[in-house]
């Protein structure tokens, strides 16, 4: 919401609360943006010294402050505080963060029919709870609708009247913004929750397509189109006309209550949500709990051709199971897994299925990646740990052979050396025995020579 500068004749200090900058000013007087001594903020609406003084006006302006009070919903700015015997009477409401929905559109465009339903949703389950408060907004309409990160909530119910008032603060002048008030209105009848049903199917209309259903025009031209011409909703899709068609019904008996529009709603953000023109509502915790959940997101689908590629994969899944999706083409083909293979001959013949791949759910060694020195790469299981494949067995067991073979050699070659003699065979040194030296001379185990 724009704020702007406090100008020198506003206020600077309300009932309680200090003012800090300017929110908006319309016909019953100018919003400002203030806080109390805690520190909470409020939007506070000061009321027009000419209003203030017709006595009229306050009387019914305190009747409906006092129906506010017994509003409750999350959909609503809650009322905070109010001073009704002021010179100027005024009421502050809890301040809502965000932009409103006449600026979102004005903005980024017209929004989805997911995002449309959602916030219409949401919107429809507030005005229930505000006409069960005995209350009629009467000025429903994209500028009185802020999108804050919880969802849509509506606020300036500085015109509300109960239920059955009259339209008319004079005498031939209306109350509410052209486009957007109910034809009842116009005539200067009394007011009922038909008459926000009407709003609420304008505002919608506008959300679909950036414009009023009754075209622009002057006042007097929108006041007369909305009594004796149809809506135009050529723009709006097909999801939400025929719903948005029988809000802006001329009868206000023709219209759907308040509950059936709320329940039809949140039907078709549901359907649209997960439909194509939608895309799926991520962490939603209920109609209008964070109007950006049903925002499209064209980067997280496919589009064009690969959108039709996607819809049939998903079609082929959602079948039997008698055949595999076909691959994108950007992508390389997935191994068929040895249930879907045709059994060759080798199956036929009843060999190990290790071998042959023929146990189901699992392919065979030659569909596996294979690394820089040939060797496969390890089978990993579903619980994210290794277990030893083929490959891994084979090298486990040239190994072993290896071993073997080696110990045996190492053995051989040592036998053969010992049966040249210990001296040479085992490099061990034994000491030759010399004759006494009063032995004979026969030499070594001679004659004159005892044997050790």
């Amino acid at each position: 919401m724009a704020m702007m500068r406090l100008r020198r004749e506003d206020p600077r200090v309300v009932g309680t609360f200090r003012l800090h900058r300017r929110l908006g000013a319309g016909g019953m007087g100018v919003v400002y943006l203030g806080s109390d001594k805690r520190g909470q903020r409020v939007a506070l609406k000061v009321i027009r010294p000419d209003l203030a003084e017709d006595q009229e006006f306050r009387s019914r302006f305190a009747r409906e402050v006092s129906a506010a009070r017994r509003i409750r919903g999350g959909c609503t700015a809650r009322l905070v505080a109010a001073d009704l015997d002021a010179d100027r009477p005024w009421f502050a409401t809890q301040y809502v963060p965000g932009p409103s929905l006449h600026d979102k559109v004005n903005e980024a465009g017209p929004l989805s029919p997911a995002q449309v339903a959602s916030i219409g949703a949401a919107l429809s389950e507030g005005l229930l709870a505000v006409h069960d408060a005995g209350v009629v907004h009467r000025d429903l309409k994209p500028s009185n609708i802020l999108l804050s990160p919880k969802g849509p909530r509506i606020i300036d119910f500085g015109i509300a009247w109960a239920t059955g008032a009259s339209t008319l603060t004079h005498v031939g002048t209306a109350v509410g913004s052209p486009g957007f008030l109910a034809p009842e209105q116009v005539r200067g009848a009394a007011v009922t929750p038909a008459t926000d049903i009407f709003a609420l199917g304008a505002t919608l209309a506008y959300t679909c397509t950036a414009d009023s259903p009754f075209g622009q025009g002057s006042s007097e031209v929108m006041l007369y189109r909305v009594v004796h011409e149809e809506a135009q909703l050529a723009g709006v899709p097909d999801a939400l006309a025929p719903l948005l068609a029988s809000c802006l019904a001329k009868d206000p008996a023709d219209r759907p209550s308040t509950l059936s529009l709320s329940l039809r709603l949140k039907e078709i953000a549901a359907r649209e949500a997960h439909g194509p023109s939608g895309g799926p509502l991520e962490n939603g915790s209920g109609a209008g709990a964070g109007w950006e959940r049903a925002e499209r997101r064209p980067s997280d689908r496919p589009t064009g051709q690969r959108a039709e590629e996607y819809a049939r994969q998903r079609t082929e899944r959602g079948t039997a199971g008698t055949s595999s999706p076909r691959p994108h083409p950007s992508r390389p083909p997935a191994p068929r897994d040895a249930a879907s293979r045709p059994a060759g001959p080798a199956s036929a013949a009843g060999k190990n299925p290790r071998k042959t791949g023929g146990r189901t759910g699992r392919r065979a060694p030659a569909s596996r990646p294979t690394g820089r020195n040939g060797s496969r790469t390890p089978v990993r299981t579903t619980s994210g740990g290794r277990r030893p494949g083929p490959d891994r067995r084979l090298l486990r067991q040239r190994v072993i052979v290896f071993v073997v073979v080696t110990l045996l050699v190492a053995l051989g070659i040592a036998a053969a050396q010992g049966c040249q003699g210990p001296a040479r065979g085992l490099g061990v040194e034994r000491p030759v025995p010399v004759a006494p030296a009063s032995g004979g001379v026969d030499g070594p185990y001679g004659v004159g020579e005892q044997n050790p």
